[in-house]
Protein backbone atom coordinates (compact mmCIF):
# COMPACT_ATOMS: atom_id res chain seq x y z
CA UNK A 1 0.00 0.00 0.00
CA UNK A 2 1.41 3.37 -1.00
CA UNK A 3 1.86 6.31 1.32
CA UNK A 4 -0.60 8.44 -0.72
CA UNK A 5 -3.38 5.87 -0.26
CA UNK A 6 -2.71 5.74 3.47
CA UNK A 7 -2.90 9.52 3.79
CA UNK A 8 -6.16 9.59 1.76
CA UNK A 9 -7.89 7.06 3.97
CA UNK A 10 -6.63 8.80 7.08
CA UNK A 11 -8.10 12.11 5.86
CA UNK A 12 -11.49 10.54 5.23
CA UNK A 13 -11.71 8.65 8.52
CA UNK A 14 -9.54 10.38 11.14
CA UNK A 15 -8.60 8.42 14.18
CA UNK A 16 -10.41 9.70 17.32
CA UNK A 17 -8.26 11.58 19.77
CA UNK A 18 -7.47 9.32 22.71
CA UNK A 19 -8.19 11.82 25.47
CA UNK A 20 -11.40 13.02 23.81
CA UNK A 21 -12.58 9.46 23.21
CA UNK A 22 -11.96 8.60 26.89
CA UNK A 23 -14.01 11.62 28.13
CA UNK A 24 -17.22 9.60 28.35
CA UNK A 25 -18.03 10.76 31.87
CA UNK A 26 -17.66 14.42 30.88
CA UNK A 27 -19.97 13.91 27.90
CA UNK A 28 -22.57 12.04 30.00
CA UNK A 29 -22.60 14.78 32.61
CA UNK A 30 -23.19 17.39 29.91
CA UNK A 31 -26.02 15.36 28.40
CA UNK A 32 -27.70 14.81 31.78
CA UNK A 33 -27.45 18.53 32.50
CA UNK A 34 -29.19 19.40 29.20
CA UNK A 35 -31.80 16.63 29.40
CA UNK A 36 -34.35 15.70 32.01
CA UNK A 37 -33.21 13.34 34.77
CA UNK A 38 -33.17 9.67 33.80
CA UNK A 39 -33.53 10.07 30.03
CA UNK A 40 -29.86 9.65 29.07
CA UNK A 41 -29.17 6.00 28.34
CA UNK A 42 -26.14 3.93 27.48
CA UNK A 43 -23.13 5.17 25.53
CA UNK A 44 -23.64 3.84 22.00
CA UNK A 45 -20.94 5.34 19.78
CA UNK A 46 -18.04 7.74 19.43
CA UNK A 47 -17.27 9.54 16.17
CA UNK A 48 -14.26 11.63 15.27
CA UNK A 49 -15.24 14.99 13.81
CA UNK A 50 -11.72 16.23 13.12
CA UNK A 51 -8.38 16.76 14.80
CA UNK A 52 -8.96 16.46 18.55
CA UNK A 53 -12.75 16.81 18.10
CA UNK A 54 -14.96 13.85 19.08
CA UNK A 55 -18.72 13.38 19.42
CA UNK A 56 -20.14 10.93 21.96
CA UNK A 57 -23.61 9.47 21.35
CA UNK A 58 -25.90 8.33 24.17
CA UNK A 59 -29.23 6.55 23.96
CA UNK A 60 -32.31 8.76 24.55
CA UNK A 61 -35.05 7.31 26.76
CA UNK A 62 -37.38 10.29 26.45
CA UNK A 63 -40.94 9.12 25.60
CA UNK A 64 -41.83 10.07 22.03
CA UNK A 65 -38.18 10.25 20.88
CA UNK A 66 -37.68 6.69 19.76
CA UNK A 67 -34.39 6.27 17.89
CA UNK A 68 -33.00 9.69 18.93
CA UNK A 69 -29.57 10.08 20.52
CA UNK A 70 -27.89 12.66 22.70
CA UNK A 71 -24.80 13.94 20.88
CA UNK A 72 -22.12 15.59 22.99
CA UNK A 73 -19.11 17.04 21.19
CA UNK A 74 -15.85 17.52 23.10
CA UNK A 75 -12.57 19.00 21.93
CA UNK A 76 -8.99 19.44 23.05
CA UNK A 77 -6.60 22.20 22.15
CA UNK A 78 -3.22 21.42 20.66
CA UNK A 79 -0.77 20.10 23.27
CA UNK A 80 -3.45 20.50 25.98
CA UNK A 81 -4.08 17.77 28.54
CA UNK A 82 -7.67 18.72 29.38
CA UNK A 83 -10.79 18.07 27.29
CA UNK A 84 -13.41 20.82 27.05
CA UNK A 85 -17.08 20.66 26.19
CA UNK A 86 -18.14 21.96 22.77
CA UNK A 87 -21.92 21.43 22.42
CA UNK A 88 -24.78 19.15 23.40
CA UNK A 89 -27.68 18.42 21.09
CA UNK A 90 -30.41 15.82 20.55
CA UNK A 91 -30.13 14.26 17.07
CA UNK A 92 -32.27 11.66 15.25
CA UNK A 93 -30.77 8.29 14.45
CA UNK A 94 -31.26 6.10 11.40
CA UNK A 95 -34.48 4.59 12.80
CA UNK A 96 -35.71 7.71 14.63
CA UNK A 97 -39.36 8.68 14.76
CA UNK A 98 -39.50 12.00 12.87
CA UNK A 99 -42.24 14.57 12.45
CA UNK A 100 -43.70 15.00 8.95
CA UNK A 101 -42.25 17.64 6.68
CA UNK A 102 -43.40 21.13 7.56
CA UNK A 103 -46.14 22.51 5.34
CA UNK A 104 -47.22 26.21 5.35
CA UNK A 105 -50.53 26.91 7.03
CA UNK A 106 -52.03 28.14 3.76
CA UNK A 107 -51.49 24.65 2.31
CA UNK A 108 -52.55 22.77 5.46
CA UNK A 109 -55.86 24.59 5.78
CA UNK A 110 -58.89 22.50 4.87
CA UNK A 111 -62.62 23.30 4.66
CA UNK A 112 -64.15 23.23 8.11
CA UNK A 113 -60.91 24.02 10.00
CA UNK A 114 -61.98 27.54 10.95
CA UNK A 115 -63.71 28.04 14.27
CA UNK A 116 -65.35 30.94 16.09
CA UNK A 117 -62.98 33.89 16.33
CA UNK A 118 -60.50 32.58 13.73
CA UNK A 119 -59.32 34.98 11.02
CA UNK A 120 -58.31 33.86 7.53
CA UNK A 121 -56.19 36.54 5.81
CA UNK A 122 -56.05 36.79 2.03
CA UNK A 123 -53.06 37.96 0.05
CA UNK A 124 -53.16 41.24 -1.84
CA UNK A 125 -52.51 39.42 -5.13
CA UNK A 126 -54.88 36.51 -4.51
CA UNK A 127 -55.78 35.00 -7.88
CA UNK A 128 -59.33 34.34 -6.70
CA UNK A 129 -60.05 38.05 -6.23
CA UNK A 130 -59.95 41.18 -8.33
CA UNK A 131 -60.67 44.86 -7.56
CA UNK A 132 -64.34 45.67 -7.14
CA UNK A 133 -63.83 49.22 -8.39
CA UNK A 134 -60.83 51.15 -9.66
CA UNK A 135 -59.71 54.75 -9.86
CA UNK A 136 -58.78 54.68 -13.53
CA UNK A 137 -60.27 58.13 -14.07
CA UNK A 138 -57.70 59.61 -11.72
CA UNK A 139 -54.10 59.67 -13.00
CA UNK A 140 -51.53 58.13 -10.73
CA UNK A 141 -49.19 60.56 -8.93
CA UNK A 142 -46.21 59.42 -11.03
CA UNK A 143 -47.93 59.75 -14.40
CA UNK A 144 -47.03 62.43 -16.97
CA UNK A 145 -50.51 63.91 -16.82
CA UNK A 146 -50.18 64.60 -13.13
CA UNK A 147 -46.79 66.27 -13.61
CA UNK A 148 -48.16 68.54 -16.37
CA UNK A 149 -51.14 69.49 -14.22
CA UNK A 150 -48.87 70.37 -11.32
CA UNK A 151 -46.62 72.48 -13.56
CA UNK A 152 -49.64 74.39 -14.92
CA UNK A 153 -50.89 75.02 -11.41
CA UNK A 154 -47.50 76.32 -10.33
CA UNK A 155 -47.34 78.58 -13.40
CA UNK A 156 -50.78 80.05 -12.64
CA UNK A 157 -49.79 80.80 -9.07
CA UNK A 158 -46.56 82.43 -10.21
CA UNK A 159 -48.23 84.78 -12.71
CA UNK A 160 -51.18 85.58 -10.45
CA UNK A 161 -53.51 84.57 -13.25
CA UNK A 162 -57.17 84.25 -12.45
CA UNK A 163 -58.57 80.84 -13.37
CA UNK A 164 -62.35 80.97 -13.48
CA UNK A 165 -63.06 77.39 -14.47
CA UNK A 166 -61.04 74.43 -13.38
CA UNK A 167 -61.92 70.90 -14.50
CA UNK A 168 -63.00 68.66 -11.66
CA UNK A 169 -60.83 65.62 -11.08
CA UNK A 170 -62.17 62.34 -9.88
CA UNK A 171 -60.61 61.21 -6.66
CA UNK A 172 -60.50 57.73 -5.26
CA UNK A 173 -62.57 58.85 -2.32
CA UNK A 174 -65.38 59.99 -4.57
CA UNK A 175 -65.27 56.65 -6.42
CA UNK A 176 -65.60 54.81 -3.13
CA UNK A 177 -68.48 57.05 -2.07
CA UNK A 178 -70.27 56.46 -5.36
CA UNK A 179 -69.71 52.72 -5.12
CA UNK A 180 -71.10 52.77 -1.59
CA UNK A 181 -74.19 54.66 -2.75
CA UNK A 182 -74.81 52.17 -5.55
CA UNK A 183 -74.43 49.20 -3.23
CA UNK A 184 -71.11 48.08 -4.68
CA UNK A 185 -68.92 48.91 -1.67
CA UNK A 186 -66.61 45.91 -2.00
CA UNK A 187 -62.92 46.48 -2.40
CA UNK A 188 -62.47 43.14 -4.18
CA UNK A 189 -64.76 40.69 -5.93
CA UNK A 190 -64.36 37.17 -7.27
CA UNK A 191 -62.21 36.92 -10.36
CA UNK A 192 -62.89 34.53 -13.22
CA UNK A 193 -60.35 32.14 -11.72
CA UNK A 194 -62.13 32.32 -8.36
CA UNK A 195 -65.49 31.61 -9.97
CA UNK A 196 -64.15 28.58 -11.83
CA UNK A 197 -62.46 27.24 -8.69
CA UNK A 198 -65.67 27.57 -6.66
CA UNK A 199 -67.71 25.96 -9.46
CA UNK A 200 -65.35 22.99 -9.58
CA UNK A 201 -65.62 22.43 -5.81
CA UNK A 202 -69.40 22.70 -5.76
CA UNK A 203 -69.83 20.45 -8.78
CA UNK A 204 -67.58 17.83 -7.21
CA UNK A 205 -69.61 17.79 -3.98
CA UNK A 206 -73.13 18.19 -5.40
CA UNK A 207 -72.88 17.61 -9.13
CA UNK A 208 -74.12 15.25 -11.80
CA UNK A 209 -71.38 12.65 -11.17
CA UNK A 210 -72.29 11.99 -7.53
CA UNK A 211 -74.05 8.70 -6.64
CA UNK A 212 -77.08 10.61 -5.34
CA UNK A 213 -77.53 12.43 -8.66
CA UNK A 214 -77.07 9.22 -10.64
CA UNK A 215 -79.97 7.56 -8.78
CA UNK A 216 -82.23 10.64 -8.69
CA UNK A 217 -85.53 10.58 -10.62
CA UNK A 218 -84.98 14.14 -11.95
CA UNK A 219 -82.45 16.98 -11.79
CA UNK A 220 -82.57 20.11 -9.67
CA UNK A 221 -83.24 22.36 -12.65
CA UNK A 222 -86.91 21.29 -12.53
CA UNK A 223 -87.24 21.17 -8.73
CA UNK A 224 -89.36 23.75 -6.93
CA UNK A 225 -87.04 23.68 -3.90
CA UNK A 226 -84.14 25.16 -5.92
CA UNK A 227 -83.32 28.80 -5.18
CA UNK A 228 -81.20 30.14 -8.09
CA UNK A 229 -78.04 32.12 -7.42
CA UNK A 230 -77.39 35.63 -8.69
CA UNK A 231 -74.81 36.64 -11.24
CA UNK A 232 -73.08 34.40 -13.73
CA UNK A 233 -73.29 31.36 -11.42
CA UNK A 234 -77.07 31.43 -11.80
CA UNK A 235 -76.69 29.51 -15.07
CA UNK A 236 -75.26 26.46 -13.35
CA UNK A 237 -75.94 26.53 -9.60
CA UNK A 238 -78.55 27.16 -6.97
CA UNK A 239 -79.28 26.59 -3.28
CA UNK A 240 -81.38 23.64 -2.09
CA UNK A 241 -84.25 24.65 0.18
CA UNK A 242 -85.66 21.18 0.92
CA UNK A 243 -85.21 20.57 4.63
CA UNK A 244 -85.45 16.80 4.12
CA UNK A 245 -82.98 16.71 1.22
CA UNK A 246 -79.31 15.72 1.61
CA UNK A 247 -78.14 19.13 0.31
CA UNK A 248 -80.39 21.45 2.31
CA UNK A 249 -78.76 24.88 2.49
CA UNK A 250 -75.95 23.81 0.15
CA UNK A 251 -74.99 25.11 -3.28
CA UNK A 252 -75.96 22.42 -5.79
CA UNK A 253 -75.47 22.07 -9.50
CA UNK A 254 -78.52 22.30 -11.72
CA UNK A 255 -77.68 18.81 -12.93
CA UNK A 256 -77.69 17.44 -9.38
CA UNK A 257 -80.70 15.59 -8.05
CA UNK A 258 -82.05 13.55 -5.16
CA UNK A 259 -85.13 11.66 -4.10
CA UNK A 260 -86.62 14.79 -2.57
CA UNK A 261 -87.46 16.32 -5.95
CA UNK A 262 -90.69 18.30 -5.74
CA UNK A 263 -92.23 16.58 -8.77
CA UNK A 264 -90.74 13.11 -8.43
CA UNK A 265 -93.55 11.56 -6.37
CA UNK A 266 -96.66 13.68 -5.84
CA UNK A 267 -98.89 12.26 -3.12
CA UNK A 268 -102.63 12.07 -3.98
CA UNK A 269 -104.99 14.23 -2.02
CA UNK A 270 -106.78 12.42 0.80
CA UNK A 271 -110.49 11.65 0.05
CA UNK A 272 -112.90 14.21 1.41
CA UNK A 273 -115.58 12.60 3.61
CA UNK A 274 -119.25 12.95 2.61
CA UNK A 275 -121.17 15.33 4.90
CA UNK A 276 -123.50 13.67 7.43
CA UNK A 277 -127.11 13.30 6.25
CA UNK A 278 -128.75 13.68 9.66
CA UNK A 279 -129.39 17.01 11.29
CA UNK A 280 -127.77 16.69 14.65
CA UNK A 281 -128.81 20.15 15.77
CA UNK A 282 -132.56 19.31 16.15
CA UNK A 283 -134.00 16.99 18.80
CA UNK A 284 -136.68 14.54 17.63
CA UNK A 285 -139.33 13.31 20.14
CA UNK A 286 -140.27 9.62 20.13
CA UNK A 287 -143.33 8.98 22.53
CA UNK A 288 -143.65 5.59 24.11
CA UNK A 289 -147.44 5.51 23.54
CA UNK A 290 -149.59 7.16 20.87
CA UNK A 291 -151.71 10.11 21.85
CA UNK A 292 -155.37 9.48 22.76
CA UNK A 293 -156.71 11.74 20.11
CA UNK A 294 -154.60 10.26 17.38
CA UNK A 295 -157.43 7.83 16.37
CA UNK A 296 -155.29 4.73 16.35
CA UNK A 297 -156.65 3.39 19.69
CA UNK A 298 -160.15 3.67 21.30
CA UNK A 299 -160.70 6.30 23.88
CA UNK A 300 -162.08 3.75 26.40
CA UNK A 301 -161.39 0.10 26.81
CA UNK A 302 -164.20 -2.39 25.73
CA UNK A 303 -164.10 -4.47 28.88
CA UNK A 304 -161.86 -6.00 31.39
CA UNK A 305 -158.86 -7.62 29.88
CA UNK A 306 -157.80 -11.13 30.72
CA UNK A 307 -154.48 -12.62 30.83
CA UNK A 308 -153.69 -14.68 27.81
CA UNK A 309 -152.79 -18.25 28.52
CA UNK A 310 -153.40 -21.88 27.54
CA UNK A 311 -156.66 -23.57 28.40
Amino acid sequence: MSAATTRSRTARTPVPDRLCAEAVDLARAAAEEAAAPGVVGEHVAVVSEGDRVVTHFFECKEPGYRGWRWAVTVARASRAKYVTLDETVLLPGSDALLAPEWVPWSERLRPGDMGPGDLLPTEADDLRLEPGYTGEDEPSPSSAVSEVSQEMADLVDAEDAELTTRPATTSRGSIAALADELGMRRARVLSRYGLHAAADRWDEAFGAKTPMAQAAPASCVTCAFLVPLAGSLRQAFGVCANEFGPADGRVVSLSYGCGGHSEAAVMPKPPKPVPHALDTMQVDEYPLRPARDSGSVPAEADGPTEDLGHS
